[in-house]
């Protein structure tokens, strides 16, 4: 019987025809996150790629963000001094060419508003944009001169605003943003120069680079110049620049959204068209400080944590909000595994009885599946707390079902021996045993119950208990017919009476056995289900391995493309100080702990295992023990029976060498009789 059910999570995909409010402020002018743009997010269970625009007021941000997602209109376009953006704006769209995957795209309030009262407002809204994102775009306006480059102190800030480490809260952790922060893109809007260095044409990369080239020198307005430079260097090394021409004429700025390609500058569509195709294919899955994939309900529950820590008055931390996210993925992981588990095993109720080989099979696959589940959602679970928790409610509704199947077992059990002895409970009211030969009668009657019922129930998992209980139930039935048989004598009886003893105690014997069976079936079921659990989380183990050493790769790869730049442009002291975050780089993934972990994880999982199978071999011992001991008293009982039946055979035959004697002495004493009667006669 294949009692198998493939169960498969859904990962849901919402779609949005127009953006949401995602982060606003509240009446005393604290950041805070819209609940309805929670619960969007809390359906998306993919994968999200995460692309935010910042950048001053009035300099286009949400018509690029428009673009990205494929639409002419959405995102608010203003035309008139004031930003039209407030606070942080969604939209979650399919991502056009990454099956799975959902593109959410953050339009965020422009920068250096007039109106605003909070200096801090804009550092906040900047800081939430770099720590939501996969791909952070810097929208301007011009050209990237230093006033341009200067605008962006944002960047510079981002040391004091966001903590990578929760312990040494004063010690300045930024050189391990490069590990965690989004890649970056500068949108240069209403670009008219030519992209020409020393007359020579140049890429717009290079254009860049060049923008955030160093001086030098040691002077205060040398280290100034150089410093947002050098945040941007460090803080963001995959950097990429589009420089957009004007996309229409002055007097139809004002409604760009509603313009027809026709009257927009193929050119400004030629690069606005480049900047969507690169996104799409560069922008890469958000992901956790621990290399844990983001998806849409983690998105949410990362904006949450932020935006109420900064609305405290604290700085955000990476690790902090890794560790709270923890918490909440790996509640919700062992309820969803747990979930899975349950829903198909209360479909398995329906088939209840069913063989013990079936219910076990079915425990492991569905064990399995709930553990992929909760795998797929758990993460930093290190200590492998949570993952027991599932392993534990598990085995209780494991063993809450085998009690179910057993009840059925035993109650289908009963109705077919219910139905078998029918003839036999009409045949004792009516007393039909009640007559001499009735004894043989009835053990006949109940050894034909006893077969039938060993063919209709010999896969039950009851059987041999459920018989075991019938046969001492009719003894008490057997025994008053055996003693009213005035056919056979009180010796026959005696025999009889031992011997049904003895079939009993084997019956006994047989359910017992029976049990020990099932419970080394079980210790095989949680064994082979141990071994797959631990299949799994050595997987997991591995690939969240994988994703640290290739996230301090490319960490890594950066510095040294940064360093080797630094160093053939004469910027020795710079490179020593990069040199220097790169070997605390390689000590830090030198003295990664995952594999510590790992081996802590499996040999908790493992000793849990042993302390399972312990019990189990305990209960199978006394099990063993009491089967030893039935074993024994009925070896005695067959020995009395058997010494008792030589004994009143022995008796039998000496009564009948003395009938024999007696009549041979009567035969004798006749033929003298006999022969005295003769002699008188004559």
């Amino acid at each position: 019987m294949n009692v198998h059910h493939t169960t498969q999570i859904q990962l849901l995909q919402v779609r949005m025809d127009k953006p949401v409010c995602f982060i606003d402020t509240d009446s005393a002018g604290k950041l805070r996150v819209q609940q309805s743009a929670l619960k969007i997010l809390e359906q998306i269970q993919q994968p999200v790629v995460v692309v935010a625009v910042v950048g001053l007021y009035r300099t286009g941000k949400s018509h690029l963000m428009n673009r990205l997602a494929g639409k002419q209109t959405g995102f608010a376009l203003g035309s008139t001094i004031e930003s039209k953006t407030k606070g942080i704006w969604m939209w979650c769209v399919s991502h056009p060419t990454k099956a799975g995957t959902t593109l959410v795209l953050l339009d965020t309030e422009g920068l250096g508003d007039m109106d605003k009262g909070d200096p801090k407002h804009d550092t906040n809204i900047f800081s939430l944009a770099v720590l939501l994102s996969s791909t952070l775009v810097y929208n301007s306006r011009g050209t990237i001169d230093n006033k341009a480059v200067m605008e962006l102190q944002y960047i510079t800030e981002l040391s004091e605003c966001i903590k990578v480490k929760s312990s040494d809260e004063d010690a300045d952790d930024s050189s391990e943003f490069v590990k965690f922060f989004p890649s970056f893109i500068w949108a240069v809007r209403d670009f008219t120069l030519e992209l020409k260095i020393d007359g020579k044409d140049v890429t717009e990369d290079e254009y860049l680079e060049f923008a955030l080239k160093l001086k030098h020198g040691t002077s205060r307005s040398v280290i100034e110049y150089n410093f947002p430079r050098e945040c941007i260097q460090r803080f963001f090394p995959s950097r990429k620049c589009f420089t957009f021409p004007f996309p229409t004429a002055p007097e139809n700025m004002s409604h760009l959204g509603s313009l027809a390609s026709a009257d927009i500058s193929s050119e400004f569509l030629k690069v606005t068209d480049h900047f969507c195709k690169f996104v799409f294919h560069d922008s890469s899955v958000k992901r956790l400080k621990v290399g844990h994939t983001v998806t849409g309900r983690v998105l949410g529950h990362l904006a949450k944590t932020y935006v109420d820590t900064i609305s405290s008055g604290a700085v955000p931390c990476l690790e902090n909000a890794v560790i709270a996210m923890a918490t909440i993925e790996n509640k919700a992981a062992v309820k969803e595994g747990l979930q899975v588990y349950q829903s198909e095993m209360e479909k398995l109720k329906d088939s209840f009885p069913l063989e013990l080989k079936d219910v076990f099979s079915e425990h492991q696959h569905l064990s399995s599946t709930a553990t992929q589940a909760f795998m797929k959602r758990s993460f930093k679970d290190t200590d492998g707390k949570y993952l027991k928790s599932l392993e534990e409610k598990i085995i209780k509704l494991f063993d809450e079902h085998l009690c179910q199947n057993e009840h059925a077992s035993k109650k289908r059990c009963e109705e077919i021996l219910s139905s078998l002895s029918a003839p036999m409970m009409v045949k004792l009211k009516k007393g039909f045993y009640a007559k001499p030969g009735g004894y043989d009668l009835f053990c006949k009657d109940l050894e034909d119950i006893v077969n039938k019922y060993n063919s209709q129930a010999k896969k039950e998992v009851k059987a041999e208990e459920i018989l075991e209980e019938f046969l001492k139930q009719k003894s008490v039935d057997s025994k008053a017919i055996l003693q009213a048989d005035k056919k056979l004598t009180e010796k026959e009886k005696k025999i009889k009476e031992e011997k049904e003893k003895a079939a009993l105690l084997e019956q006994e014997i047989k359910a017992r056995e029976e049990k020990l069976r099932q419970l080394e079936e079980k210790m095989e079921a949680v064994r082979q289900s141990n071994e797959e659990r631990m299949r799994q989380m050595k997987e997991k183990m591995d690939e969240e391995m994988r994703l640290q050493r290739e996230e301090t790769e490319r960490a890594m790869n950066r510095k040294l493309r940064e360093q080797a730049d630094l160093l053939q442009k004469s910027f020795k002291e710079e490179a020593d100080v990069m040199r220097q975050e790169m070997e605390e780089f390689k000590r830090q993934n030198t003295e990664s702990n995952r594999a510590g972990e790992l081996v802590a994880i499996l040999e908790n999982s493992s000793r849990r295992h042993e302390e399972e199978v312990a019990t189990m071999m305990q209960q199978r011992s006394v099990q063993m023990m009491a089967i030893q001991q039935m074993i024994v008293r009925s070896e005695a009982e067959i020995n009395r029976a058997r010494e008792f039946a030589a004994i009143v055979e022995n008796s039998s035959r000496r009564h009948e060498e003395l009938m024999a004697m007696m009549m041979q002495q009567y035969r004798a004493n006749m033929m003298a009789v006999h022969s005295s009667n003769g002699c008188r006669t004559m």
